[in-house]
This record gives structure tokens, C-alpha cells and sequence, in this order.
């Protein structure tokens, strides 16, 4: 048996008692309103956290990039939805294959993105079945609401190319000054998209997936009438940027980084062996933050790429002290390991390959 602190430091953990609750706990909400799940793959890109999520009842995942969808359908998955547009020769190329090997769904959003893909598609003599995504707020990709009518005609009427429905991500929710704002613009997003579906269909449009995507809209935007499915992903770990917007609490984080002390020549400022490299360099949680530790009012506050830097104004840690951190950003985390460990309680119960990575 091997304990966490004969591990190396740094490394990725991932709490299995924390993993499987907050697996269950999401999956029996959706299941209870009668709403599909599609998780994110992108915040484990670890093929046992999603065998656990489909196992609870998930209906299939979601992908960002054509390495997940290969990685996904190589297992076997056959129900995927690809949250990108997939603009490019090379792109609409993988897709062509993709769609061939079976159970792909992709976003658009435009006429422009959609016509080389429509005339590959044909050439092909396969139908690419796509979702139209529309801007809610976030005003990253998608069309803005008015222009939703239009431009799913113009796109449905390609060949190759089949509607299937509409698509959001509510990432402004992220913006909101509290938890009350967020949840009202989670509802409002998923109600103007369920909305926008209904309009498509008196036009004569077969719409079935309503999608709409976030953690921090996890409790609303899912949950408007009409919509089909969400599509949370950091749910399964969670990090500080939720602990921050109230989507959870630091119990219910599942990823750390262990790392150790290395040196205190400093007083007050401990120096880890884990910096951006471990951690990522995402300081979405709030400036000045790279993290936040376990059991502990030690901050971490900032790193270079090997070394972090703590804020320890009672000098409580030591060279050799281990501390445990939990990401600002779990899936910018997960990107940056090859591998992690799987724990429960002081034992590491399994060593987890982390897949699909740029």
C-alpha cells in the first residue's frame, strides 16, 4: 500500500470520495427534473472520471478539441458533442472521419464556418448533424439571438449538413456580483434559448437537443422549461473559481497538487516545488491567488514555472512539509499532468492516465 506522502511531489490528486459524490450529486439532479447530462471532457481527460460519469446515467460527453473526440470514439463513445468550430481543412477533414466512425455532433455558427464543411461533407456522401450555437450573454462564439431564424435556414439548407438544435455556453454567469445575479442569469439564458427552439420549430425546423453549458449555471440554466440537456464539467473536481462563485465549497474539491516545501530562507514566505507548471497559470479565481491550499490559511500567491511562492505570516510550515492545493482552474490544471492519483483518504488507490492533451 502506498501512502500520499511517499508520493512524489509535485503530483495530481484526485480525492475518490469527493470525485464520487459529486458525480452522483449532479447526476440525481438532472435525472430528477428529467434533463440530459453531457458532461465536459475536458476537465478530467481521464478515461475512468468518465466511465464514472456515463455510468451515472450521463448520456453521452462533450468535447473541445478533434483529440478528445478521437480519444472518446478509440473507447468507444459514441454519442459526442463537439463544443468548437471546427473551421479549417485540417479540422473539417477529421470531422468528415469522425462522423464516419459515428455518433458526432458539431457547432456552428455561421455561414462561413459552416459552407466548407457543407461542401466536404457532400463530397463525402455523409450528413454531418450540427447544432446551431447562439450568443446569451457570453458573446464569445455563436449567433446573437435575432439573427437565430436566418442563419439556422441558411445553414439547414446546405448540403450534408442536418439541424439538430441550438447550443449556448453561459460563461458571462461567471461575471455575476453574486449568487442570486448568477442564478438568475443562468434561467434567463436557458429560458432565451428554449425560447429561440420553439420559434425554429413553428418555422418547421425538427429541433431535439436544447444544450446549454456551464458549472456556475449547473443549478438554473439546465433547468428552464424546454431545455434538453446541460452540460457542466468542472463539476466533478471543482476548484477555487467555483469555491469563489459559490457553485461549492473547498469540502467538495476532489483535484489538489501535492508539492512540498523546499525552502522558508524568507520568513513568512515559503517557496513549494510546484509553480505555474503544476498548477497552470490561470488566476481566475482572483488576483494574486495560484491557488488555495487544504487545511490551511497559508495562501499561495504567486509562482514561477517550478517554484510557488506561499504567504505564511505565522512561519507554521517547514522545509519538508507537504501542503495540498487546490487549482484556481481544474481543467487548465489537468491539461498540464500526464497522469494522477488516485486517493482515498491517506492511500493512493490507483495511478490514472490523464489523455487527449495539446
Amino acid at each position: 500500500m502506498t501512502l500520499i506522502p511517499e508520493l512524489p511531489t509535485p503530483s495530481l490528486l484526485v480525492d475518490l470520495d469527493r470525485l464520487e459524490r459529486n458525480i452522483a450529486r449532479m447526476a440525481g439532479t438532472f435525472a430528477a427534473a428529467g434533463v440530459g447530462l453531457r458532461p465536459h471532457a475536458k476537465t478530467s481527460k481521464c478515461l475512468e472520471v468518465v466511465r464514472r460519469q456515463l455510468g451515472a446515467g450521463a448520456l453521452g460527453m462533450t468535447c473541445s478539441t478533434p483529440a478528445e473526440v478521437a480519444w472518446l470514439q478509440a473507447a468507444g463513445l459514441r454519442d459526442l458533442l463537439w463544443a468548437h468550430a471546427p473551421v479549417g481543412p485540417p479540422k473539417v477533414a477529421f470531422v468528415i472521419d469522425a462522423v464516419r466512425t459515428g455518433g458526432l455532433t458539431v457547432a456552428l455558427d455561421s455561414l462561413e464556418a459552416a459552407a466548407p464543411l457543407s461542401a466536404a461533407a457532400h463530397a463525402a456522401g455523409v450528413t454531418v448533424p450540427f447544432v446551431l450555437e447562439v450568443n446569451t450573454g457570453h458573446a464569445r462564439l455563436g449567433v446573437d439571438p435575432e439573427h437565430v431564424p436566418a442563419t439556422a435556414a441558411a445553414l439547414a439548407a446546405l448540403p450534408g449538413l442536418r439541424l439538430r438544435g441550438l447550443l449556448t455556453h453561459e460563461g458571462h454567469l461567471a461575471t455575476m456580483p453574486d449568487r442570486p445575479s448568477l442564478e438568475a442569469a443562468g434561467r434567463s439564458a436557458g429560458a432565451l434559448l428554449a425560447r429561440l427552439a420553439d420559434g425554429l420549430r413553428a418555422g418547421g425546423h425538427d429541433i431535439d437537443v436544447v444544450s446549454v453549458g456551464s458549472t456556475p449555471g449547473a443549478t438554473s440554466a439546465p433547468f428552464a422549461a424546454g431545455v434538453t440537456e446541460g452540460r457542466p464539467g468542472t463539476y466533478v473536481y471543482y476548484d477555487a473559481n467555483q469555491i469563489r462563485l459559490g457553485s461549492c465549497t473547498i469540502d467538495d474539491c476532489a483535484l489538489s497538487v501535492l508539492a512540498r516545501v523546499v525552502s522558508v530562507q524568507r520568513a513568512g514566505r515559503p517557496i513549494i516545488d510546484a509553480g505555474i507548471k503544476a498548477m497552470s497559470s490561470d488566476t481566475i479565481a482572483a488576483a494574486g491567488s495560484v491557488g488555495r491550499l487544504l487545511d490551511s490559511d497559508v495562501r499561495f500567491v504567486d509562482a514561477n514555472e517550478e517554484h510557488g511562492f506561499l504567504l505564511d505570516p505565522a512561519a507554521s510550515l517547514t522545509v519538508g512539509d507537504l501542503v495540498r492545493i487546490v487549482p484556481n482552474h481544474a481543467c487548465g490544471t489537468t491539461n498540464m499532468w500526464s497522469h494522477l492519483y488516485a486517493v482515498r483518504g491517506d492511500e493512493v488507490v490507483e495511478r490514472w492516465e490523464i489523455s487527449a492533451r495539446y
